[in-house]
């Protein structure tokens, strides 16, 4: 299918690796001038080298910036120029007692998974308006409606950032801008496996046997192993193209049937 999107420019924040990297590699394979993101520079450079390799034709730059510092932030916006399609992807997660999740660490995860999209919808959204058509994309996850006891700063940012998707989109009324979030369900991303060995390790298990373990313990799962990242990227992919014009404001499901509400 093509999903028109060949004369577009995206940015994707936090973009490396995981999700962020997968949906960068699928906007790319449409066509799509891509601009990646990541806190290191020489990680940044390798990941556009990588995508290069991997995506013939590519036209993929990059720009290091990290999101817990503002004026990092406002560095990269300044540099950013014309975006057409704002991917907001970063974000941290780890598991953590509730009672040992600090004020620092509190600051650091709205900042990073909230604020991030916050900064850069509002100085990109008024030019998409402007120009009559863009696309914003948060990738959220199901833990913002479900929230984890062992991640509950995670899925209270996760929860503001659905909310903030849908406060965005009441902004584009009559204009061809799209503002949409995606729900993530369990995918086994780079972070998510650096996590998952680190846990093994401590516990004493081989990895594979911890990964079925969370699968296993995951009753609602329908879909009964790890969502791949791919899987998520295609959703993000159509929903940046001209096709899904009539999806705005929407939290769009990709969590391996995990919740088990209706909507």
């Amino acid at each position: 299918m093509d999903l028109q999107l060949a004369d577009k420019r995206a940015f994707i924040s936090g973009s490396t690796q995981g999700i962020g990297y997968a949906i960068a590699r699928a906007l790319l394979q449409e066509g799509v001038e891509v601009v990646i993101n990541g806190r290191d520079d020489a990680r940044v450079q390798e990941s556009v080298q990588r995508l290069r390799s991997e995506v013939s034709g590519a036209v993929v730059t990059g720009i290091a910036a990290d999101f817990s510092d503002v004026a990092d932030v406002q560095r990269l916006i300044e540099s950013i120029g014309r975006v057409d399609i704002l991917i907001n992807n970063v974000g941290l997660f780890d598991v953590t007692p509730f009672a040992d999740i600090t004020d620092a660490d509190w600051a650091r995860y709205l900042d990073v998974n909230l604020m991030s999209g916050v900064r850069l919808s509002r100085a990109l959204l008024p030019h998409m308006l402007a120009r009559r058509w863009g696309r914003i994309l948060f990738i959220s996850s199901e833990s913002g409606v479900s929230v984890p006891v062992d991640m509950v700063h995670y899925g209270v940012t996760k929860a503001a950032t659905i909310a903030l998707g849908n406060g965005l989109a009441k902004l584009t009324r009559g204009t061809a801008v799209t503002v949409n979030t995606i729900l993530g369900g369990p995918t086994y991303s780079d972070g998510v496996a650096a996590t998952v060995d680190r846990i093994a390790q401590a516990q004493g298990v081989p990895t594979e046997q911890l990964k079925s373990a969370i699968i296993g313990a995951n009753h609602t799962s329908l879909l009964e192993r790890f969502i791949d990242a791919d899987e998520i990227a295609h959703l993000a992919a159509y929903l940046a193209s001209p096709l899904s014009s009539a999806t705005n404001g929407a939290a769009l499901r990709a969590d391996g049937g995990v919740l088990t509400t209706l909507l």
